[in-house]
């Protein structure tokens, strides 16, 4: 009988701890938030703890935020290899790691791709490619291979070529003809 008072004792004297702590949690008090959610949320934003997408894209209070989709060596690099299977793909990482890819003709030779991103130019130098070749005499016996070869120079002028007309057309869609006022020309 007295364990069993001490446990319920013990139990309780941890709920009552319990539940006095959460009087310290922010934002917990209903009376200083406002029951309205859209009120709630203006609130929010008003202190900071918010984010809009429409300021952030404009570059006011939520911060600067580059998209993969406005990157042309990004989208160039999935687009040329798109045909395979991708193991990852980590835009803010700037790695693109393809499955093992192997065409029907051959069912023991497979091809893996890593793409990295060392810089956002479109440049030569902008881009690592490793080739990884895997041969398989049996399901257990295979052999993987790095090999510097002619496929991933091709692959490298194609992304680059592919991110070069990327960036043409964003150019061309963005440019503004800038029309003088009719007071400043003559």
């Amino acid at each position: 009988m007295k364990v069993l008072n001490l446990k319920i004792s013990v139990s309780l004297l941890i709920l009552i701890f319990a539940l006095n702590s959460c009087k310290s949690l922010p934002g917990g008090d209903a009376t200083k938030n406002p029951p309205n959610p859209k009120e709630r949320v203006a609130k929010n934003l008003e202190q900071g703890k918010g984010f809009r997408l429409s300021t952030a894209m404009k570059g006011m209070n939520g911060g600067n935020f580059e998209f993969a989709s406005s990157n042309e060596l990004w989208r160039a690099s999935l687009d040329t290899i798109s045909f395979m299977p991708l193991t990852s793909a980590n835009y803010s990482g700037g790695i693109i790691i393809t499955d093992w890819y192997s065409d029907n003709s051959s069912t023991n030779e497979s091809i893996k791709i890593i793409i990295r991103f060392l810089t956002n130019e479109i440049r030569a130098d902008a881009l690592d490619i490793k080739i990884f070749y895997k041969t398989c005499k049996d399901i257990n016996n295979c052999i993987v291979t790095e090999k510097e070869s002619l496929l991933s120079n091709e692959l490298r002028k194609k992304i680059l070529k592919k991110a070069a007309l990327y960036k043409k057309e964003t150019g061309d869609k963005n440019f503004q003809k800038y029309d003088y006022p009719d007071s400043t020309r003559e």
